[in-house]
């Protein structure tokens, strides 16, 4: 979004060469900005809607929790101190392991607890354990060019991810690599956005379940994320974590395409 308000500040100052006032200036943009992009986003109207029982749940939950709590919903703990071996426990191992720390979770003897979620990167399957099955990774399933095929390897991921205690997978990613020097372009589906909208969906409601489904988010399902900044797939010179510069349009076709159900999607395979 950082190319977005640079081309905002850059019309301001172009403006105020041109002797144009602040107010001018400003009503100057507003227009021409409201103009330029009304049709580049997409109206969404999400299937499932808001339960304002639910809202009013979290509201009041949100009053009792102390600051303490409040930034610790805010902190993903990394388990980064691992031995080689720990990474060869089987799938008993790890769910043990989830139901120790759900349990010291729960185990508060006082104040407002939330229970602990945890996520994993089960990108092209639950690829962290030994044993699950391993899809090829995210290139290689867009050449294969089946929408189908990736709901159903959501499934079986989902499935394998419930067994070992994890709730969350980081998935999926829809980057849409524009440069063959971007170092992670083996995580996008394509770099045409037109196959990764396609395929977005799908594995979305594999390992979620379909919206509004009495299956959704239950027996074998987990959480999806779709990941991960807007634009990072098209950073330029193919600098990981670099800067992405487009307009606005280009960014909701291209990068945008796979969040948004609305697109009209004709890939092509």
């Amino acid at each position: 979004m950082r190319s977005v308000l640079w081309a905002g500040l850059t019309l301001e100052c172009l403006a105020a060469l041109g002797c144009t006032s602040p107010a001018q200036t400003t009503d100057l943009q507003t227009a021409e900005t409201s103009a330029a992009t009304a049709d580049v986003w997409p109206t969404l109207s999400p299937r499932r809607q808001t339960d304002p029982v639910v809202e009013r749940q979290i509201d009041a939950l949100l009053e009792q929790l102390s600051v303490e709590e409040k930034v610790g919903q805010l902190i993903q703990a990394d388990i980064n101190s691992i031995e080689p071996a720990d990474v060869r426990i089987d799938a008993s191992a790890w769910l043990n392991l989830a139901d120790e720390f759900y349990a010291a979770a729960n185990a508060r003897n006082a104040g407002t607890y939330i229970p602990l979620i945890w996520g994993t990167d089960a990108v092209h399957g639950h690829n962290n354990v030994v044993g699950a099955t391993i899809f090829p990774h995210n290139i290689g399933l867009g050449a294969a060019g089946d929408p189908d095929l990736l709901q159903r390897i959501g499934e079986v991921t989902a499935l394998e991810t419930v067994v070992t205690g994890q709730d969350w997978s980081f998935a999926p990613t829809l980057a849409v690599a524009r440069n063959d020097r971007w170092g992670r372009t083996y995580e996008s589906f394509s770099e045409d956005p037109t196959i990764v909208a396609a395929y977005a969906g799908r594995i979305v409601e594999g390992l979620q379940g379909p919206p509004n489904a009495p299956e959704r988010l239950r027996n074998g399902r987990v959480l999806s994320s779709a990941k991960h900044f807007l634009g990072d797939g098209g950073t330029t010179a193919g600098i990981d974590q670099g800067d992405t510069v487009s307009n606005e349009a280009e960014l909701a076709r291209v990068h945008g395409a796979g969040t948004a159900k609305s697109y009209t999607v004709t890939a092509t395979f």
